[in-house]
């Protein structure tokens, strides 16, 4: 029996595209290969231009600066932040930041609390700026779980607002009964927190409190990084030795770790004159940006710090950062080693940490 086979079913007609259409084709997917070439080429020269940029940024700060006026705390902080990523770039993970939280204020001769909260403020908004730029957690420390509370209690919404911060104090994982009780209900956890940080930014500490951070930051921080932020060490490294307070060994075997990466003390100063005035007020700043060099900065009458001296290898003491400005403002008359000069300088120009460079473990904090 023959089986009839069904006739096979034709292929579909697709319209072959004519010369023109062809052409048309062939400019478009052309043109599209034209264009996303271009861009490519606007994306390499735009990276190149911000590499050179970046580059030429870093050179600049290597030189130091000519001068120096920021027009507001957000300037000082993004200059800080600046620092500190140039810092943390060259592998250091031991950082020191310094300037006046409070303007017109000298640290803590001012309220306390007004110290204190602003400077909680501005290492907010820097722990905010590090860990966008970098994407790095940051944990905030305070001396003790009151302060944690007390702070974390205030500025609730700014640490709503960053979510790559966090907030903790010099003795987490130690707490007390009373901290149990009474100050740890309904909070992060901020061992957990810091398990899990990248950056450690300590702040409002006493001299008593030093020991609890060196203890924090051998324990729980170790190898990460931690910048001393508004400490005023040189102010806590004045009471190292006397009595009820720690020994000066913690300078030698901690505090000379920390090398300031952003750093602006200022100076007030007058000299006697036999003519009018009678007396000459002049102030300036000690200066450093990392990676530039220590500067000595001489106040202007409109407010802006002028460069009058710098140095590359290693920190001005005091006494050289005074003797720098006189020379600077022509005021430095006396004959080398005349009874006038030693009468006027008197018979020590420097401090004990700035002398004990024999006992340091590292001179971080000097260079």
């Amino acid at each position: 029996m023959l089986v009839q086979q069904k006739p096979a079913r034709a292929a579909p007609f697709v319209p072959v595209a004519s010369r023109p259409q062809r052409r048309q084709q062939w400019a478009a997917h052309s043109n599209q290969q034209v264009h996303q070439h271009r861009c490519q080429q606007t994306e390499r020269r735009a990276w190149r231009l911000r590499a050179q940029a970046q580059e030429q940024e870093m050179e600049d700060k290597r030189a130091g600066r000519s001068t120096y006026r920021p027009s507001s705390y957000s300037e000082l902080v993004r200059d800080a932040v600046a620092a500190v990523i140039a810092a943390m770039g060259d592998g250091l993970n031991r950082l020191e930041v310094e300037f006046p939280a409070v303007s017109n204020v000298d640290g803590y001769k001012g309220a306390s609390d007004l110290y204190i909260d602003a400077n909680i403020q501005l290492a907010l908004a820097a722990a905010k700026q590090l860990s966008e730029d970098t994407g790095k957690r940051v944990h905030m420390l305070l001396p003790d779980d009151v302060e944690c509370k007390r702070a974390t209690d205030m500025f609730k919404a700014a640490l709503e607002a960053a979510p790559g911060v966090t907030m903790g104090h010099f003795r987490e994982g130690r707490p007390s009964l009373l901290d149990q009780l009474f100050f740890n209900g309904g909070r992060p956890d901020p061992v957990a927190a810091a398990q899990a940080a990248d950056v450690f930014i300590a702040l409002n500490a006493s001299t008593v409190e030093l020991s609890d951070l060196e203890t924090y930051v051998t324990e729980t921080a170790k190898d990460r990084v931690v910048v001393t932020w508004n400490m005023e060490l040189d102010t806590l490294r004045s009471d190292l030795g006397l009595l009820g307070f720690p020994p000066k060994d913690l300078q030698h075997r901690f505090l000379c770790f920390f090398k300031p990466v952003f750093y602006i003390r200022q100076r007030d100063y007058s000299k006697s004159v036999a003519v009018a005035p009678f007396i000459i007020n002049y102030s300036g700043a000690l200066f450093r940006e990392y990676p530039g060099p220590w500067q000595v900065m001489l106040r202007q009458d409109n407010g802006v710090y002028a460069c009058v001296a710098e140095d590359a290898a290693r920190r001005y003491n005091l006494g050289e950062f005074k003797e720098e400005l006189m020379q600077a403002m022509g005021l430095n008359t006396e004959g080398e080693g005349s009874a006038m000069a030693f009468l006027r300088r008197g018979y020590k120009t420097s401090t004990w940490w700035e002398d004990d460079v024999d006992k340091e473990q590292s001179t971080a904090w000097r260079s």
